[in-house]
């Protein structure tokens, strides 16, 4: 059975307490509804759920927010929700073209983009979430001070979300072409099902970070020199 397929997945999901099964309604109100002032970081395709439940396990003093497209990898997001109940921590199912829908200007914090969909038709490359198009949406919901964090095993992709960013208010302040064997960008990494799934198999994993534009950019590992 293909995970995108079990049957009952809408219906657990809409009887879910750890779902906001109307996000529009929440914009601009999700200090609100988390009740507090803290900081709020969003992942856009959470997958299982791995990487943003570590996330809030380790940082209860911010307020998480994970948005899955596909129901039935929801689902698996959920039922590790009913045993952790964490209580800084909530699911959208939803697609990331709503984002301007959900989330209201300068709303978010921070954004992480993990292994996410490298849509590798030429005539589908504005779907990518690191896409100059995604990046036009990152920017309305981000508070100034805001970052976007992309990583990915897929070179082509990485290479296509590099050269977007000149299109974009964002500069690149930090880049590795190696993740795992960076000593400084690895601290405190928190791999995602796929990464895990990916280095096993002798993969690089790459990453950027990215910021609005200033006078300062730190770059490392120039992708001209490092193949």
């Amino acid at each position: 059975m293909r995970l995108r397929n079990i049957p009952g997945a809408r219906d657990a999901i809409a009887a879910s307490p750890w779902v906001m099964q109307k996000p529009e309604d929440q914009c601009g109100s999700w200090k609100e509804f988390f009740g507090n002032d803290r900081p709020l970081h969003l992942e856009i395709g959470t997958g299982k759920g791995r990487f943003i439940m570590e996330l809030a396990q380790r940082h209860p003093e911010i307020n998480y927010i994970g948005i899955e497209k596909y129901s039935s990898v929801l689902l698996r997001c959920l039922e590790k929700q009913e045993e952790l109940q964490l209580q800084n921590l909530i699911f959208i199912r939803g697609d990331a073209e709503l984002l301007n829908t959900y989330f209201a200007e300068g709303e978010i914090d921070r954004i992480y983009l993990n292994f996410s969909d490298p849509w590798p038709k030429e005539r589908h490359a504005r779907r990518r979430l690191p896409s100059s198009e995604y990046l036009r949406r990152y920017d309305r919901i981000l508070k100034p001070e805001g970052v976007i964090e992309f990583k990915t095993d897929n070179r082509g992709l990485f290479d296509f979300a590099v050269d977007e960013v000149a299109q974009s208010v964002f500069e690149i302040r930090q880049i590795t072409y190696d993740l795992h064997n960076d000593p400084v960008m690895n601290e405190g990494n928190i791999m995602t099902e796929y990464e895990e799934k990916f280095s096993k198999k002798g993969n690089k994993i790459y990453k950027y970070i990215l910021a609005r534009k200033n006078d300062v950019i730190e770059v490392k590992n120039d992708r001209e020199t490092i193949e």
